[in-house]
């Protein structure tokens, strides 16, 4: 079997791919899409760091690819609906550089504290400034951090030992998982309001792209610093330079941008401004850490058959996994629904089996579920080997249950999720053989495809709610593709679930609050 190597390897991952038997490799560096698009139909698998953007139409000529390798983290450049329609397995190596990028954000915030990097190039210059970079202790400064996963809890970790005090924003983790890792848990606000320093770690996902913006930088102390190792974007760069250029933010330091190369950004001709070319996975240990994990992951699979940190199916053999595929598909589609219906720190969850689905080995359908859940908060970094260990590591208690007695269904999957605000139950069923739906949201029976685009609205079970929804979605050149409605009792409560053609703003989910008898609004994207 062939392997293409592309963006460089360590010389430690490449001797593991030249001692496995069966196994050929052929090394190609800075391949353009149309060239990798003539030679990727020759290939079983092939290993990627960030340089080569595995598309749509890479994918769909790949006739032999089985396999697509991220010497990484981050997936930004893979298209990874379209390896599963595919039928290609995407792989990463989650924690191989975890400490690096941690390290490079410690870093980074003793650069900007002590300005460094302006110091050193003043002196170059010839210069003797040394009034001109008064700097600021770290000790007993407050460091906010946005997202507490692999690489914030390291940088948490870091800066507790430098007897800095640190508050954290990340809904996805327990109070109690907080005051283990001696951590204060605060909304977003708050951090904003209080942190002498920010640091974000969390991915891009559309809930954090431009988290850190105008109305944010507003809430922030006067002289705050903010630090971005994550990812472009997450950041406002537009809104930072204004807020640096005002004297609201005293520095940032960037190794991530919005676009990279950057090219000409206006932040670069900042003072304040601090930066590296994406660099915080850029050491020799996370080098070749990447290089050995992906090396064995895709000889592993295509030897073996085993997938290790799949992002895009789980641990299964073939014939397990054409059984299981359509309750895997519902399991995750339903804990998407339920992670962006109701936000919240998650305590427990409960997945419960009913009927001909409990005889098969669930655990993997638990796991679907889990990503599902996780994901919307943590994008990329959740796959269906770490979702249990992350759900463990923040907190979450998670119980299968199983019982051979079903009323309506032949197998029913019932998710239930309890977070500190309340609990939320959502039950699917398979229609046919594959095709999954949603056939109850807490106490409101209904059916639908938990997939596209949908509004999903609490209101009171009165006549002429249905008409003013569909009349102000008109009005806002909003089309409805369908709609599914329940009511606990006449007259009572109601939920009405709409597919739409587009996503909508906050701004309009705020809008749709003011109509008649609309109690709340969500908007979900599957």
């Amino acid at each position: 079997m062939k392997v293409l190597v592309c963006d460089g390897m360590a010389k430690e991952g490449m001797d593991i791919l030249k001692a496995a038997k069966g196994i050929e490799i052929v090394v190609k560096d800075k391949l353009p899409p149309e060239e990798l698009k003539k030679i990727i139909p020759e290939y079983e698998a092939i290993t990627i760091r960030s340089a080569t953007k595995m598309t749509k139409e890479v994918i769909d000529t790949a006739s032999k690819l089985k396999a697509i390798g991220r010497a990484g983290i981050g997936l930004d450049n893979v298209d990874i609906e379209a390896a599963s329609k595919k039928g290609v397995v995407v792989m990463n190596t989650p924690g191989g550089n975890t400490i690096t990028t941690a390290e490079h954000t410690i870093a980074l915030m003793f650069s900007l504290a002590r300005k460094i990097p302006q110091a050193t190039s003043s002196m170059k210059g010839g210069k003797w400034e040394k009034g001109k970079f008064m700097g600021m202790e770290l000790f007993n400064k407050t460091l906010g951090v946005i997202g507490t996963g692999n690489i914030g809890s390291i940088v948490v970790e870091r800066a507790i030992a430098l007897k800095m005090q640190v508050i954290a924003y990340d809904p996805y983790i327990s109070p109690e998982k907080a005051r283990k890792m001696g951590i204060e848990l605060v909304q977003l606000d708050d951090l904003l309001k209080r942190a002498d320093i920010i640091t974000v770690h969390v991915p891009m996902t559309k809930e954090t792209r431009g988290i850190i913006g105008r109305e944010a930088f507003e809430k922030m102390k006067n002289g705050v610093i903010i630090i971005n190792c994550a990812r472009g974007g997450i950041v406002d760069e537009k809104a930072l330079h204004d807020a640096i250029v005002s004297k609201k933010v005293a520095g940032a330091a960037l190794d991530v941008f919005e676009k990279e190369p950057p090219g000409e950004n206006p932040l670069l001709g900042l003072e304040q401004v601090i930066c590296t070319p994406h660099l915080g996975a850029s050491t020799e240990e996370a080098q070749i850490n990447v290089s050995i994990a992906i090396s064995e992951q895709i000889i592993d699979y295509l030897l073996k058959g085993v997938i290790r940190n799949g992002v895009n199916v789980p641990s299964l053999s073939p014939e397990s996994y054409s059984v299981l595929k359509p309750y895997l598909v519902l399991a995750e589609r339903m804990g998407g629904f339920q992670s962006q219906l109701q936000p919240g720190a998650i305590e427990d969850v409960t997945v419960e089996y009913c009927g001909d689905v409990a005889n098969y080995e669930v655990a993997p359908i638990t796991i679907a579920a889990l990503k599902g859940l996780l994901t919307p908060a943590l994008g990329e970094d959740v796959n269906f080997v770490n979702a249990p260990i992350i759900a463990r590591e923040r907190g979450i208690k998670v119980v299968e249950v199983k019982t051979l007695e079903h009323e309506d269904f032949a197998s029913l999957i019932i998710l239930k999720v309890k977070r500190d605000v309340g609990q939320n139950v959502i039950a699917g069923a398979l229609f046919g053989k594959e095709e999954g739906r949603i056939v109850r949201i807490d106490d409101f029976p209904l059916e639908t495809s938990p997939e596209g685009c949908m509004l999903v609205l609490s209101n009171w079970d009165k006549p002429g709610v249905i008409g003013s929804i569909g009349t102000f979605l008109g009005s806002k050149g909003i089309n409805i593709a369908g709609m599914q409605l329940g009511r606990d009792k006449p007259a009572g409560k109601a939920i009405s679930l709409l597919h739409i053609d587009q996503q909508v703003s906050e701004t309009f989910l705020k809008e749709i609050l003011s109509l008649p008898n609309i109690i709340s609004a969500k908007q979900v994207v599957i």
